[in-house]
This record gives C-alpha cells, sequence and structure tokens, in this order.
C-alpha cells in the first residue's frame, strides 16, 4: 500500500459523460504501483480544491488504469468536473474492506444498484468475471431515476451478451424512448426463486434504494451474514480519524464501507 497519507499524481486521459450529472474519468496511474480488490475505495485529490473518497470502477485486474466514475454533487465534484483531458489529480489509498468473492464461489450473485450506485459495482462485476465459471450465475438488476440517467448505456448491452449473466433494468419514470420495465429497482425482484438461502445480494446506491432492496432480499428468505451493503455515503477521511463516517460500533471507512445486513441490522437506520 502506498503512503495513506501522501496522494501520488495520476492524470486524466478520458472524460465520458455518462448523464447530464454523471461522468467517468479514466485516468493513468503514471507507473505508480498501484493495485486495488472490488469493494475497496480510494480518496481523490484536485489540487488546490480538496479531496474526496470514491470507489473505483474499474476492473483490479487492470493495473494500467483507474476510473472513477462521479456525479457532481459538491465542490469537489463540480471542480472535477471542471478539468479536461491532461489535468493532473492526487490519489491515495487504497482503503477499506474489501468483497469477499471467495464466498461467492458456486452460488447465484444478485448484484443491485441504483443510479450512479451501478459504479462501485461495475468493479465487482469485473472481478466476478474474471472466473465467472466459479459462481453459479451472476445477475444484475439496475435501476434509475429515468432513461437519461442510466449509466454505462454502451456497455451494458455487450454485458448482457457475456455468459453466465443475467441483466435487467428499470426506470421509476418511463418515456416514449423506453421500452424496459417502469417502477423502483425493486420490481426486478419480484420473480426471484430458489434456495434464497444459498444466494448472495450486493446492494449498492441511494440510501432509500438500499433500505427497500435489503427489505425485499430479506422478504425473499436471503440471509443477513449474505447481504453486502455499500455503506459509504457519509466517508472523508478514509483512515478512520475524522469519526464522520462513525455508524454504531463501526467505522466505515475502515471496517467498510462493505458491511453485511447481519453487521448493521441493529443499528438503528443505519441507511441514514
Amino acid at each position: 500500500m502506498n503512503n495513506p497519507f501522501q496522494p501520488f499524481p495520476v492524470t486524466i486521459t478520458n472524460i465520458i459523460d455518462e448523464t447530464p450529472t454523471i461522468k467517468t474519468f479514466v485516468l493513468d496511474l503514471n507507473g505508480n504501483q498501484f493495485s486495488f480488490d472490488a469493494g475497496q475505495f480510494i480518496e481523490l485529490t484536485i489540487p488546490g480544491v480538496g479531496e474526496a473518497p470514491f470507489t473505483p470502477s474499474s476492473s483490479p485486474y487492470d493495473k494500467n488504469k483507474l476510473e472513477m466514475t462521479i456525479m457532481k454533487v459538491g465542490k469537489v465534484t463540480s471542480a472535477l468536473f471542471s478539468l479536461q483531458v491532461g489535468a493532473t489529480l492526487g490519489v491515495r489509498g487504497p482503503f477499506g474492506i474489501r468483497y469477499p468473492i471467495e464466498l461467492y464461489e458456486g452460488k447465484e450473485i444478485y448484484i443491485i444498484g441504483g443510479g450512479v450506485g451501478l459504479a462501485p459495482l461495475r468493479s465487482l462485476f469485473f472481478a466476478l468475471m474474471e472466473n465467472v465459471k466459479k459462481y453459479k450465475r451472476i445477475y444484475i438488476r439496475y435501476g434509475a431515476r429515468t432513461s437519461q440517467d442510466i449509466v454505462y448505456k454502451q456497455q451494458i448491452p455487450i454485458w448482457k451478451t457475456w455468459k453466465g449473466v443475467d441483466i435487467q433494468q428499470s426506470v421509476d419514470v418511463g418515456d416514449n424512448s423506453w421500452k424496459g420495465k417502469v417502477g423502483v429497482v425493486t420490481i426486478l425482484l419480484d420473480d426471484l426463486i430458489g434456495n434464497t438461502k444459498n444466494m448472495v445480494g450486493v446492494v449498492c446506491g441511494p440510501p432509500i434504494m438500499m433500505k427497500f432492496a435489503t427489505i425485499k432480499l430479506l422478504e425473499k428468505g436471503f440471509d443477513g451474514n449474505n447481504i453486502y451493503l455499500s455503506m459509504e455515503k457519509n466517508m472523508s477521511c478514509g483512515l478512520g480519524q475524522c469519526g464522520h463516517c462513525r455508524m454504531g460500533k463501526y467505522f466505515v471507512c475502515k471496517d467498510g464501507p462493505v458491511l453485511t445486513w447481519e453487521q448493521v441490522k441493529d443499528i438503528e437506520d443505519p441507511f441514514l
């Protein structure tokens, strides 16, 4: 691991417009030795502005570049969105707990994302696809507010052709251009059947979406130890020093951001 306090320089080599408020930034590591596991996060520094935590959306197996899919929501992200290809940023990390994908082997895996929440799940998806035969089947259930808010529009149709993968999408509000299902993402779980005690659910998205997706999985019979939640909403320093991300007995940046429902179920409204 690199010095956790010292960012190393990376260069923006491409910027992909995903939606009106979400972009994917492709970063050249400039020869720096860096690796992460799916589920871990980094601190991204915009020189002269500040830093913020983000979870990579690229494959952990790609050692030449780092991809970050980011929504414009505040000072740091607004400054990031004003930059052009060639700009230099800083990265420190990785931090946090990874997805324990070795525990997913031989199981059906439901990856459930909402909006930009598909970004960190994309990294998990790519990691699983490296050894896809180890898993019984991989399901992606993804919901967005409208068809214009869907990320990875060009990639999802390609993913649907991959063996061992089943992908369904929905939007909260349909329009004339949308031919798929309309409704919140949990409607994509209505037909879920089988031995759910031996299935894995991985959830990431807005807090309210995560709450109701978790409720749905529990109703379907999922074991709380097999429901993995990305609880990164309140992270800040990445080192467990500022206390901003404390949730019950956990510091999300150190004990998470990947936490199971079994770990957080006794915390009063953990999705706030």
